[in-house]
């Protein structure tokens, strides 16, 4: 073991060890085992569509999907299947009229689509069961800004409103089972499960009024709005683009700072994608099997790297649709530079909305997770907690982790110029998890240890103090 009072005098991004290495490589290795589930559920799904309804519409539609359900997680236990077997039909059938006055009734139809947007983001504050009902009905909508207009075909008996919610009853089927029989043959972790419920984040109430949902709800309602207008009065036919990017970098909010990380890698990923589709348009030619083989490479490459950074998913989903596009008949050089520029304009549109509507602070985001994570390792160290559940602090702290990429990036920015570091403050926490973990695993904690947690717990009213209580806390862990 390293010694923790070295470590704790380097900075925070030079403190990796073998075993953050190792957690890296299973970072990747993980998501590699994802992508080949995802690409084959995607596979399968596709094919299916083709041999219910040929044409460019449903083979979007059908990738689409899978990469949504597998991303969403909402098949991931019975109850999560059931309940998006249930809904998914309902909320098809609502999108497919939405996608319909979107086609004929533009106006009404964005209308309905921001309506419709804000309600699923609004639910989250009601608890989990809201925030998975608010994902079926997220899913549908965000597909209809990929998905090209469907008809039904001339000899097809079943009728064009109801094949969108045939392959996405199809793509929950193959997602579902192959992530199902993946876990079962331990290709991919099974379902952590606390206290017989999936594992989530602590609940806690919010401090903001409004209340933070409350407000995501409403920023990406204005971002959307804004995108619609700017997208009909001056991108009549190429809209869907700038409406896509703007809810892209506003979903999953997680303050200010995020959205702008995301809106960056977001215009450099599709910078990038945009090139090398130029570049596969010019040489590879319109061999349709071309095409599908390098859309399917594109998707699984993008699935994969995704851990890795937003930039690889942003490069390799602007390859695949692009290349989705020129199979669907359109000419690839003639739409990609277009919609690098409405990228950029949807982009601007949704961080200029995440930070002038009701804006939520990054760092009162992170704060808060921080709190919430060593509450839950204040309960696991407790002795009259009855059932320590180390599940429960990995998730927490993963919670947390989460917001890592982008307080990371602003360090490498901001360094000398601003004190304290928040990304400082998450690598300490990160640092404190195998620790923590193993301490819970093994029994009771040592006194210090339940002292240690607790002044880092008050150490949040003061951010001056946050690093140095979590370093604290580390080397009490360690010891």
């Amino acid at each position: 073991m390293r010694s923790t009072d070295t470590a704790s005098m380097l900075p925070a991004d030079q403190t990796r060890t073998p075993a953050d290495m190792a957690v890296s490589a299973n970072t990747i290795l993980h998501a590699l085992r994802e992508a080949i589930v995802t690409t084959l559920a995607a596979i399968a799904t596709l094919a299916c569509a083709v041999a219910i309804a040929p044409g460019p519409g449903p083979a979007v539609l059908a990738v689409v999907l899978c990469l949504s359900l597998s991303r969403s997680q909402l098949d991931r236990d019975l109850r999560g299947r059931v309940e998006a077997a249930i809904a998914l039909p309902i909320v098809g059938v609502v999108a497919v009229g939405v996608g319909r006055l979107l086609h004929h009734a533009p106006w009404l139809g964005a209308s309905a689509f921001v309506a419709g947007m804000f309600l699923s983001i609004w639910l989250r504050r009601f608890g989990p069961m809201a925030r998975r009902a608010g994902s079926l009905i997220a899913l549908p909508f965000v597909v209809l800004l990929t998905t090209p207009h469907i008809r039904a075909a001339p000899e097809s008996a079943i009728p064009a409103p109801l094949i969108p919610v045939l392959i996405a009853l199809l793509a929950l089927l193959w997602v579902g089972l192959l992530h199902a029989l993946a876990r079962r043959v331990r290709l991919l972790a099974p379902v952590l499960v606390a206290e017989g419920r999936p594992l989530s984040t602590p609940a806690h109430a919010s401090s903001l009024r409004p209340m933070a949902s409350t407000r995501m709800a409403i920023q990406m309602a204005v971002a959307l709005s804004v995108s619609f207008a700017v997208g009909y009065a001056f991108f009549a036919e190429r809209w869907a683009w700038i409406v896509l990017t703007a809810f892209i970098v506003n979903s999953g909010n997680r303050g200010r700072l995020d959205v702008a990380y995301k809106s960056v890698l977001r215009v450099l990923g599709a910078a990038a994608g945009t090139l090398i589709a130029l570049t596969f348009a010019l040489h590879a030619g319109s061999h349709d099997g071309t095409t599908v083989g390098l859309i399917l490479a594109a998707v699984f490459l993008g699935v994969w790297l995704r851990p890795l950074g937003y930039a690889w998913w942003a490069l390799f989903a602007t390859l695949a649709l692009a290349l989705l596009q020129g199979f669907a008949g359109s000419s690839a050089t003639g739409i990609l530079w277009p919609r690098l520029e409405e990228i950029v304009i949807g982009a601007t549109i949704g961080v200029v909305s995440a930070w002038l509507v009701l804006p939520v602070r990054s760092t009162t985001v992170l704060r808060r997770r921080i709190a919430d994570a060593l509450a839950t390792i204040s309960d696991a160290v407790d002795p009259a907690t009855p059932a320590r559940m180390p599940a429960d602090v990995a998730a927490a702290i993963a919670s947390v982790e989460q917001m890592a990429p982008a307080y990371r990036a602003s360090r490498q920015v901001t360094r000398g110029f601003r004190n304290p570091q928040p990304a400082d403050w998450i690598d300490a926490l990160v640092a404190c998890r195998d620790s923590a973990i193993a301490l819970i695993e093994q029994g009771e904690a040592p006194g210090p240890v339940r002292r240690a947690v607790a002044a880092a717990r008050k150490s949040m009213r003061e951010p001056g103090e946050i690093l140095q209580a979590l370093q604290d806390l580390r080397r009490s862990l360690a010891g």
